[in-house]
């Protein structure tokens, strides 16, 4: 069973190969050069075999062959692009675990870039928040060990363990004259990945911190709870904050958009070739019955956030408010590798909006740009570079944008992105400098 999640490959180009196979010659030609790629192949494999040989007779302490066969399989995973990985089956049982929604550890998303882990966004309300980890954190010591050599898999099979344990990590900081030493104590981690809250009255506020399995479920019982508060006729509309959500499943994503649209195309994926793109639609219809719907986002809003915020823009079903997102534009396919063998995460598609828009390593602008004041103290860490930035991302189709403010003031007074959505919901004006995106037809 392959499960999708939140996104590869563009088209292959077809004209000049469909020439040279043109008669028998033509055919010819292009057996030779297929046996020609094989024997090369063929010819690398030998050469991988006789290093793995050498390594086992010579290396100065008897080597561990399958830690050299995981070694082998990452460094040819690393030859691709930043999101494909593979997971021992350690590492799939962990994965299985945050999509569920539930594991033990510290509450905090990270990535590896150029052999350091960094972290994403801690999660809400987790040990990893109250402690004060930060977005763009670099953790360099689990425990007074060093992560350097470690993959991104064993570094957060470190972090994870039994609720009430303590860790210890060593966090570089930007900005900070030396690094910093933190204490969590470990709690098991419940993953609620929609909040709400009501406003004024009138105003129904929904916070999606990332896609799992639970989220469509809890957007719908948020817009039940929201529509038993504010009787129809006095809900102005619903605001949806996606900022720094990192994503997660597809399914979920389209599920999510389909919370709040009758019809429509959700989202395309396209991989390699033609055959393979699929397009998923929206089902089950607009539970809120048409009310005004505005989307936080930001530079933190990557992958399956960018799939349901480009889904309701293109179909002018919400307004974008906020800053440009990440530039996630891929999926990877989960393929499991058989008992005990672990899985693969593999990039194998792109995906593209509704109005047929890659956003990979470009992002989606908002239709309202509305920048935050970032404190000094935080003002070197308050933009994410986004996935143009990434060491062997995708190519973009077009121009690449990288870097956009990320930063969300704790404060809910001082959030001007927020008060903006409340105050177009209001009728009132939104931020009379903000730029505002020009508007595009959508093929129904």
């Amino acid at each position: 069973m392959r499960r999708n999640f939140a996104f590869l490959l563009g088209t292959v180009t077809g004209a000049s190969l469909t020439a040279l196979v043109i008669g028998p010659q033509g055919a010819h030609l292009v057996a030779a050069a297929k046996a020609a790629a094989r024997s090369d192949t063929y010819t690398q494999l030998n050469l991988f075999g006789s290093v793995f040989e050498r390594i086992k007779t010579s290396y100065v302490e008897k080597p561990d062959d399958s830690k050299l066969m995981e070694g082998a399989i990452n460094g040819m995973i690393s030859a691709l692009d930043p999101h494909s990985r593979y997971m021992n089956e350690k590492g799939w049982s962990d994965m299985q675990e945050t999509t569920h929604g539930e594991f033990g550890g510290l509450g905090i998303e990270v990535t590896m870039e150029d052999g350091i882990v960094k972290v994403v966004t801690p999660i809400d309300d987790t040990p990893a928040a109250k402690a004060g980890i930060l977005s763009g954190d670099v953790i360099t010591q689990i425990d007074d060990e060093s992560i350097q050599g470690m993959t991104l898999e064993q570094a957060v099979g470190r972090m994870k363990g039994p609720a009430n344990s303590k860790i210890r990590l060593k966090v570089v900081r930007k900005g900070a004259a030396a690094p910093i030493d933190v204490a969590i104590m470990r709690e098991i981690i419940r993953v609620r990945p929609v909040r709400f809250k009501t406003d004024g009255g009138d105003i129904g506020y929904i916070r999606i911190t990332r896609f799992n399995e639970q989220t469509t479920d809890g957007l719908k019982k948020a817009i039940a709870s929201i529509s038993k508060e504010i009787p129809p006729e006095k809900l102005a509309g619903y605001i949806v904050d996606l900022r720094n959500n990192p994503g997660g499943l597809l399914d979920q994503a389209v599920s999510v958009s389909s919370t709040f649209m009758n019809r429509g195309e959700v989202v395309s994926t396209r991989g390699r070739t033609a055959e393979e793109t699929q397009r998923f639609t929206a089902r089950g219809g607009d539970i809120t019955k048409g009310k005004p719907l505005v989307v936080l986002i930001n530079g933190g809003s990557a992958s399956a956030s960018e799939i349901v915020a480009g889904a309701l823009r293109d179909h002018k079903r919400a307004t974008l408010i906020g800053t440009r997102t990440f530039g996630k534009g891929s999926v990877q396919t989960i393929i499991p590798l058989g008992q005990g063998n672990g899985a693969l995460a593999l990039t194998t598609a792109r995906y593209f909006t509704p109005s047929g828009r890659s956003i990979q390593a470009q992002g989606i602008a908002p239709d309202i740009e509305v920048l935050q004041d970032v404190p000094d103290e935080l003002k070197s860490r308050a933009e994410l570079k986004g996935e143009a930035s990434m060491r062997g991302h995708l190519a973009a189709d077009g121009a690449e944008q990288t870097g956009s403010q990320a930063y969300v003031p704790p404060n809910e007074k001082d959030d001007k992105a927020l008060n903006a959505a409340f105050n177009l919901l209001r009728g009132g004006t939104v931020n009379a400098n903000a730029v505002t995106a020009a508007k595009r037809a959508v093929p129904n």
